[in-house]
């Protein structure tokens, strides 16, 4: 097992009223999109707690944890991880399989002028598909072509990634990281009821 992991302390109160605002609306446009009726909401999208999500990345900065300012965010949503990530001057990027969740994160960011960029696609690498075979109920994830060659970046040029797994993805989300993160990189996920966790690829 090369994935170490990394004790962090979450303290809300890091969190400043411009990204209180920021999650705020964000929520709410979620909200709204979730209960349109003429939609239907695509599998395995639920938001994560983001104040804590900011605080955890605030925390990881602070104590100089993260080896430099690439984020990735596999399964991105509305993109409120990696645009809200850019206030903690990290150059963010986002994978989504859904085309029209990809467009409302980049409408989102493009309102608040956040610099995070946004690609439609599976984040799993080209190669990756051996890791989600041995895992029943996850094809779906290499189910559209592999964003990399549009971001013109690997998963191993990136020194943080933010997932939030699906129960029953967190073995691939892991081992997909262990397998092409670089040395040194964090993965951070949510995973609900269960919290936070933080790992480093060793």
């Amino acid at each position: 097992m090369s994935l170490e992991p990394v004790p962090v302390r979450i303290e809300p109160d890091v969190v400043p009223a411009h990204v209180l605002a920021f999650i705020a609306d964000a929520e709410e446009r979620i909200d709204s999109w979730m209960t349109d009726q003429a939609r239907r909401t695509p599998l395995g999208f639920v938001p994560s707690d983001f104040p804590r999500v900011y605080a955890t990345l605030h925390e990881l900065g602070e104590r100089r944890l993260v080896p430099g300012q690439q984020l990735l965010e596999w399964g991105s949503g509305f993109g409120v991880v990696a645009s809200m990530a850019t206030w903690l001057d990290y150059e963010t990027f986002g994978i989504e399989i859904h085309r029209e969740l990809a467009e409302q994160a980049e409408l989102l960011a493009a309102d608040y002028e956040l610099p995070a960029q946004f690609h439609v696609g599976s984040f799993v690498p080209p190669d990756g598909e051996p890791l989600t075979d041995s895992v029943p109920d996850s094809h779906w994830l290499e189910s559209g072509r592999p964003a990399y060659e549009d971001m013109g970046l690997q998963v191993d040029d990136f020194d943080l990634i933010f997932a939030y797994p699906w129960p029953g993805e967190e073995e691939v989300t892991f081992a997909l990281f262990e397998h092409f993160a670089e040395p040194g990189a964090l993965l951070v996920t949510y995973h609900g009821y269960e919290g936070i966790k933080v790992v480093r690829r060793a």
